[in-house]
C-alpha cells in the first residue's frame, strides 16, 4: 500500500478478502491512517473486520460492493488478495476518480477489465509482488510499531502433512504454521 502514490490518511481504501493476506491489509491501512472497508460474501467475519480496524464492513458480490463503495464516495484504493476474475473485474467500479486497484493475490485465470471505466476515470491497475528485504525488514518495523499481529494455526512438526493437506484444500482461516 505505501508504493501506491496518491493515496492519503483519510482516504477510503478497501480490502477485499479477510484471510491470511486481509487480515493484514486492514491493520496496515487503518495503521496508515486511511478509513478502511472490508469487502465480505457473508456477516460471519464482520466482528474480526471492525476488532482489525475496519470502519466499514460491507456484505455481498462485487456489484454490492461496488454500489456500496460508491455510496460511500468511491475507494481510492481497492486491495485485493483473494483474485477471482468474476470478483475482481467489476471492483473497477468502486473506485473514485485517480483510484488504484492493487492486486496482491496470484491466480491463473485472466482477468478482463472495463477499459472505458479506466480511461474516463483514469484509473489504475497494479500488481505488487512481496517485495525485497529491505521491503520486509520495513514492514516488520512498521508492524511491530503499530502493534499489528499475524494470525495463523499452528501445527507442530508431527502434523506437517496435516498442515500442508489442510492448506492445499483450501481449510485455512489464516495461514498455517508449523511450530519448532
Amino acid at each position: 500500500m505505501r508504493h501506491v502514490q496518491g493515496v492519503m490518511p483519510g482516504d477510503l481504501v478497501a480490502v477485499q478478502g479477510i484471510g491470511g493476506l486481509g487480515h493484514l491489509g486492514i491493520q496496515f491501512a487503518k495503521a496508515m491512517g486511511y478509513n478502511v472497508a472490508a469487502l465480505s460474501t457473508s456477516e460471519d467475519k464482520k466482528d474480526l473486520a471492525t476488532k482489525l480496524g475496519a470502519k466499514h464492513y460491507l456484505v455481498g458480490h462485487s456489484d454490492e460492493h461496488v454500489k456500496k463503495l460508491q455510496e460511500l464516495g468511491g475507494a481510492k484504493l481497492i486491495v485485493v488478495t483473494a483474485p477471482s476474475a468474476k470478483i475482481v473485474a467489476p471492483l473497477l467500479d468502486g473506485l473514485c476518480p485517480d483510484g488504484t486497484l492493487l492486486i496482491l493475490g496470484l491466480q491463473e485465470e485472466p482477468i478482463p477489465f472495463n477499459t472505458a471505466t479506466m480511461i474516463t476515470k483514469r484509473l489504475t491497475i497494479k500488481g505488487w509482488p512481496s517485495g525485497h528485504a529491505a521491503d520486509s525488514e520495513d514492514t516488520c518495523r512498521f508492524a511491530a510499531a503499530q502493534g499489528i499481529k499475524t494470525m495463523c494455526q499452528t501445527f507442530t512438526l508431527d502434523q506437517a502433512n496435516e498442515a500442508y493437506e489442510n492448506m492445499m484444500a483450501g481449510k485455512p482461516r489464516f495461514r498455517n504454521c508449523l511450530k519448532f
